[in-house]
């Protein structure tokens, strides 16, 4: 087992993974820019590192700077987080040439998975189903208008490096074709410094619906059942559970099983992700392959007791898997709610600003993953996540009950949340009854803006409220101040060993 692992990441996902090392006894070592030299997963550390300014491009983009930090600490392994250089081959190469191990999946794989139309090809070859549309990259618009018309609108125009809901625009007839072709390329390159693309067909009332799969160096991949991921907005999740309430057992199993077919297509061996689009049918498609451990992992493991993180540690240290697919079973439901410092009423603006108190819900079936504490600055340079907020329970009921009361617990004060869109959502019809797709944020948020403007609300409720909120605002930037913070250990540690910058 490795002695002392270093995360390239920051936030809620760095805490994350320093709680499953220190629960394998490995030590840890943090990385931090200028923004988040008091950031938590600093405090819980071992061991940690300044690596430069607070734009991402400057610090935890730069893979000499993390590379060198991994050196100063005499780290043996690196875990990636999700984001930031998560997916990159060439950090997973440099890691490997420093004699360091890359707690993920072969730079090759990564490459392959990477690159969004080279992994249709592969799929196709591994008998995977995917969704119609372009056989490869499409170079001219007459390409691309000519596999539109083949395949019919509406389809969706996607970057080869997409990724994160970048790169991708939907088209419903030939009209608006010239400008998302040219809006699609535009933020391709921005984002990826790639404008490569290719078309797909839009699916129906598509559901998205991912499947978990691990895999170690013996051979041995299984996947670790599905989650369902439609709540979206601007195609990035808010919402995630565990099942899904549109699959049944035998969809459920013949998607695991092409799941893993998948992952050993490209010889995995990690944690990953393959996501799927799910037609109104219930046919699914092959979209993508995420080479990380995902956001929304934390459902997973509420429904299978399986610790993902710890085994993606274990496996990448030459260990076998610890259990077979017969060995995983489905518990209850989960479903997680991320919580974002963004302006539900502004188009989900994000709203960053000092956290004056923070007050996380608890009790039984709850868990709240974040990477901030009352007093700390949510950063303009950064995604704005405040934690993701998991409910169990022994039904979806129970567990939708349960985060209803959990989101009613969720106290935060000082900026903007998206609490109030998540208790929406928990209270919709729609979302109950489980017929929704990705569609649903845009046919149905606004109801929600317009409850939130009406005129009828009861005026002195409204005058009450917000007395209260004052008084929590006042008492919270008491208690940021009054708190202190636990001790942490690399600061001593640091401090004797003169690693203090």
């Amino acid at each position: 087992m490795f002695k002392r692992i270093l995360i390239a990441n920051r936030g809620e996902i760095a805490v994350r993974v320093i709680r499953a090392c220190r629960e394998l006894g490995i030590e840890t070592v943090a990385v931090f820019s200028e923004a988040d030299r008091t950031a938590l997963h600093v405090k819980e550390a071992d061991y940690a590192y300044p690596i430069g300014p607070p734009p991402a491009r400057e610090s935890y983009l730069v893979i000499a700077r993390i590379l060198a930090a991994a050196r100063q600490s005499g780290a043996d392994a690196i875990h990636p987080g999700y984001g930031f250089l998560a997916e990159n081959p060439e950090f997973a190469r440099r890691c490997a040439a420093e004699n360091i191990v890359f707690i993920g999946p072969s730079p090759e794989a990564m490459e392959q998975m990477g690159d969004k139309v080279a992994a249709r090809t592969l799929m196709q070859k591994a008998k995977v189903p995917v969704v119609p549309g372009s056989g490869g990259v499409l170079d001219t618009a007459d390409e691309v208008v000519d596999v539109c018309n083949r395949i019919g609108f509406p389809v969706m125009l996607k970057a080869a490096a997409g990724g994160g809901g970048k790169g991708m625009r939907l088209v419903h007839k030939a009209e608006e074709l010239p400008s998302a072709l040219r809006a699609v390329r535009s933020e391709a390159k921005s984002s990826f410094g790639d404008d490569r693309m290719y078309v797909e067909k839009y699916v129906t009332k598509p559901r998205h619906v991912e499947v978990q799969v691990m895999a170690d160096q013996f051979g041995n991949t299984v996947h670790v059942f599905e989650r369902e991921c439609s709540i979206q907005r601007r195609h990035q999740k808010v919402i995630e559970e565990s099942p899904s309430p549109a699959i049944d057992d035998r969809i459920r199993n013949e998607m695991g099983r092409v799941a893993v077919q998948a992952a050993k297509a490209v010889r995995y061996v990690g944690a990953g992700t393959i996501e799927f689009l799910v037609d109104a049918d219930r046919h699914f498609y092959f979209l993508e392959m995420n080479t990380r451990i995902q956001v929304e992992h934390p459902v997973t493991e509420m429904i299978t007791g399986v610790d993902l993180v710890k085994t993606q540690i274990e496996v990448a240290a030459g260990k076998p898997l610890p259990f077979r697919q017969e060995d995983l079973t489905v518990r209850g439901h989960a479903i997680e709610c991320r919580i974002y410092a963004e302006d539900p009423y502004n188009n989900f603006f994000p709203s960053p600003g000092k956290i004056a108190f923070l007050q996380p819900p608890g009790g039984i079936g709850v868990r709240d993953d974040s990477g901030v504490y009352s007093g700390f600055e949510v950063s303009v340079h950064y995604d704005p996540i405040i934690s993701k907020l998991v409910a169990w329970g022994g039904s979806r009921d129970e567990a939708i009950h349960r985060m209803r009361r959990a989101l009613e617990e969720y106290s935060i004060h000082g900026l903007v949340t998206n609490l109030a869109f998540h208790r929406w959502v928990l209270h919709h019809p729609r979302f109950l009854s489980g017929d929704f797709d990705t569609n649903f944020i845009p046919q149905e948020f606004h109801a929600f803006k317009a409850a939130a403007e009406s005129p009828q609300r009861d005026a002195a409720l409204t005058a009450a409220a917000l007395a209260q909120r004052d008084r929590e605002l006042e008492r919270g930037a008491r208690m940021a101040t009054a708190v202190p913070h636990r001790r942490s250990l690399w600061r001593d540690t640091a401090r004797r060993e003169g690693l203090r910058s």
